[in-house]
């Protein structure tokens, strides 16, 4: 049996640098097929916009409140788009410099051993930048129609409810399912059109298009959870504790930004984030198929045919994707609801994910079976049974998921329960859940890892590559899953819409009760969608981390924790998901702070708000949120790409493979702090988010008891936990991955300066104080400090 040491002895060339055997017929048209299925995603998306637009947006009341909430979200979105474009352009240059010379070195080593290359160096680096700048770009477009369907969707949902149960249901599927195309037609572009480019040197490009994704994840993950989380904070501790009105009532003067931030946080950010774990899982699993060239026991397996594998193990991934873009239509397009009040919208929705699934399994088996057999021409349906662990998880996940957060379970039930002693208990008793929860979602995570070991235990390359071949199936169905994810924010909205514009007759609280049905139905499927965004985080960190071990020469040294150095990594690594979310719980909490102060101000200053007849001013809390979120965005995304590139060069000035090494045990310790940390704040915000509902739905007396009024307290503490840091921590994880594969090129040069190393300890130290800095500035003693010099200044 072939030993994992011979594999590694066999890698001597980094993946990065691997030239593919030449795309054969049968390869282009393959290609060709998968962009034409990416179009057909495109396609339907395009069609459901224009038959949700088609839909009637209720009256002119209705329309002004949703012209606000998309005003906002659209000023939003563009306005972050201006923050960051400059960052984003001075890492275009960097990169396409430091591949410039990563690959000039690497022809004139090539030339050197009698091996002249056939590219140019420049252009490859070129296409790197370019393809970095698409990744940003899809990111962002992805977000910003899938939002940008949703803020016209809403207005419909509510209109719809006005008049049947199963319109309403309906239109808010079919304009969520529109970011699920869009997403994935967008992102299946992307990456084929590389590789029709760039032919057997994509392998060189394609990493920056997934850095890109991810980069662009970061920063709309955490400007969007920022909004939306401050606006919500400070519309219920106002209007729910202190003035006992009902969620989004019109004399709130939060409630629209509370609106807005559901579309650029659940919407926007969502998007994006499913964006980004969609690419990277694809990547990662061509990045793998195309290392089995390097392998020693995958070419003595396969023998002549090694090459000819090789090329299918790298189409097979992008196959997949276009049997889930099917797979997806035609799940959403069998989510069919009733006009039966008594209908929980969770049965079609359910029905039309597992017919998804169902489909995508039959489908990658059939490409399996056609496409990828052995040396006597036999399917090898290893394949299959490696990607069909990928669907296994998300049941699992979504099993875990409903269990720890969902309103009719025990640990729900016992945080409701925990509220006739107060909020703290409450505190407790869901802090307490979601450790658990965060236990049971790693061993489920680790299984699958360990399964697909075991399917390929005779060849470790393939192990590696069967690990991410279960990340490609997690998000086989990514078009669905993110419409389940898009129809939560749209329900809240159409809530919203009618409460606030006073669309009921009096008595007549049918809408009332369809899209609160609704709404708790997006509640669940929106928990579902963090769960498996966070699992494809870590499959993909670990596929992704593989690649990392073949960038930095470490395949024959290991990573040996007993180092110092490699120890020092492994604890930097973990204390940074730690020091990232505490950036972001900060940032809400300051954010907060402001619109619970402003909302307070309004109702003292501006008369008759309480009686209906004045009107709030909304726009100072949309204001207040947007520059909030603007201003926390630097902070946590320096913190993602520094921190990896201080430990390898601050690590290894002395000796560089120690700096790699320690870098590995970074990545190790971000890994999996950062899983523990997600769930742990995904599913606490979540059963906490459930108990206030449960008690809403009229346990303990229902609303306006103390009960109640805990339940909010607790409901507070847990939405920047679950819709801010813990989402966040996804595209984290993977952004220090990709950061790594990156530059460890660089930091392993033995002939790179002294001085030239302690140029970039010193740039990464300042850029991680200025990240310190940031998010110290601006504190709650520093603006009441303000307040009370212009109060004496008056």
């Amino acid at each position: 049996m072939p030993t994992e040491a011979g594999a590694q002895a066999a890698h001597r060339m980094s993946e990065s640098s691997i030239v593919l055997p030449q795309l054969g017929s049968m390869e282009t048209m393959l290609l060709y097929i998968v962009l034409i299925s990416a179009f057909i995603g495109l396609g339907y998306g395009w069609y459901l916009v224009q038959k949700v637009l088609r839909e009637d947006p209720g009256s002119a009341e209705m329309v002004s409140v949703a012209g606000a909430i998309q005003e906002g979200a659209m000023a939003y979105l563009s306005r972050q788009v201006k923050t960051m474009i400059w960052f984003v352009l001075i890492l275009t240059v960097g990169l396409f410099f430091m591949y410039n010379g990563i690959y000039s070195r690497q022809a004139a080593e090539a030339a050197q051993m009698g091996n002249p290359v056939n590219f140019n160096p420049t252009s490859l680096a070129i296409g790197v930048a370019i393809a970095f700048m698409l990744g940003v770009f899809a990111s962002y477009g992805a977000g910003y129609v899938g939002m940008g369907l949703a803020v016209r969707a809403n207005v419909r949902t509510a209109a719809s409810a006005l008049k049947s149960y199963k319109q309403s249901l309906e239109v808010a599927f079919q304009a969520g399912t529109v970011s699920g195309m869009f997403t994935v037609g967008l992102g299946l572009i992307g990456a084929t059109v590389i590789f029709l480019i760039y032919k057997e040197y994509a392998m060189r490009v394609l990493v920056g298009f997934g850095f890109g994704g991810c980069l662009a994840a970061l920063f709309m993950r955490i400007g969007g959870g920022i909004f939306t989380k401050a606006a919500d904070v400070g519309a219920d501790l106002v209007g729910k504790v202190e003035k006992n009105i009902p969620e989004d009532d019109p004399r709130n003067a939060a409630t629209i930004a509370d609106n807005v931030g559901d579309n650029v946080g659940d919407c926007a950010g969502m998007a994006a984030d499913v964006f980004e774990s969609y690419e990277v899982t694809l990547v990662a699993a061509i990045i793998l198929g195309a290392a089995t060239q390097l392998d020693s026991a995958f070419t003595s397996t396969y023998g002549a045919n090694a090459g000819d594998m090789t090329l299918k193990l790298i189409i097979y991934p992008l196959l997949v994707r276009a049997v889930g873009v099917f797979a997806s239509i035609i799940g959403t397009f069998m989510v069919r609801g009733s006009d039966d009040e008594n209908m929980d919208p969770m049965k079609p929705i359910n029905f039309g994910f597992n017919l998804a699934a169902a489909v995508a399994v039959v489908g990658f088996g059939l490409v399996n079976y056609f496409y990828l057999t052995d040396s006597d021409g036999n399917p090898d349906f290893r394949f299959f049974a490696a990607t069909l662990l990928g669907i296994v998880l998300a049941l699992i996940i979504g099993k875990l998921t409903e269990y720890f957060t969902a309103i009719d379970k025990r640990p729900v039930t016992e945080i409701a329960y925990a509220s006739r002693t107060g909020p703290a208990t409450m505190i407790l008793e869901g802090f307490a859940s979601g450790l658990e929860s965060s236990v049971w979602a790693v061993l489920a995570i680790a299984a699958t890892i360990f399964g697909s070991m075991i399917i390929f235990q005779d060849v470790p390359s393939l192990a590696a590559y069967g690990i991410a071949l279960s990340g490609l199936g997690l998000l086989t169905t990514t078009g669905y899953i993110l419409a389940m994810d898009t129809f939560g924010p749209i329900s809240d909205n159409a809530n919203g819409i009618i409460e606030m514009s006073g669309a009921l007759q009096e008595g007549d609280d049918k809408a009332t009760r369809i899209v609160a049905r609704l709404d708790a139905a997006g509640n669940t499927t929106k928990a579902l969608t963090k769960g498996f965004a966070i699992a494809t985080a870590v499959i993909a960190a670990i596929s992704l981390f593989r690649s990392f071990i073949d960038e930095a020469k470490l395949f024959e040294t290991g990573i040996q924790v007993n180092i110092p150095e490699v120890f020092i990594g492994l604890l930097i690594g973990a204390a940074v998901p730690f020091l990232f979310s505490s950036f972001a719980i900060r940032a809400v909490s300051r954010a907060a702070f402001q619109l619970v102060e402003e909302v307070r101000r309004q109702f003292r200053e501006i008369p008759g708000i309480m009686e209906g007849k004045n009107k709030p001013d909304y726009s100072r809390c949309v204001a207040i949120s947007t520059q909030a979120a603007q201003k926390e965005l630097l902070g946590p995304a320096l913190l993602g790409i520094f921190t990896p590139i201080l430990v390898v060069f601050a690590l290894g000035y002395s000796d560089p493979s120690k700096g790699a090494a320690a870098l590995g045990g970074f990545l190790c310790g971000a890994i999996a702090s950062g899983q523990l940390m997600a769930v742990l704040l995904a599913n606490s915000g979540g059963a906490w988010d459930n108990g206030k509902k449960k008690i809403e739905d009229g346990l303990f007396g229902g609303k306006g008891t103390d009960n109640h009024k805990a339940a909010v307290v607790c409901d507070t503490v847990g939405d920047p936990f679950k819709d801010t840091a813990g989402p966040a921590l996804n595209p984290l994880i993977k952004v220090m991955n990709l950061v790594a594969i990156l530059v460890a090129p660089v930091a392993i040069q033995p002939d790179l300066s002294q001085g030239a190393r302690w140029t970039i300890i010193l740039i990464s130290l300042a850029a991680l104080v200025i990240a310190v800095v940031f998010n110290k500035r601006g504190s709650i003693v520093e603006m009441e400090g303000e307040k009370v010099a212009e109060k004496v200044k008056a």
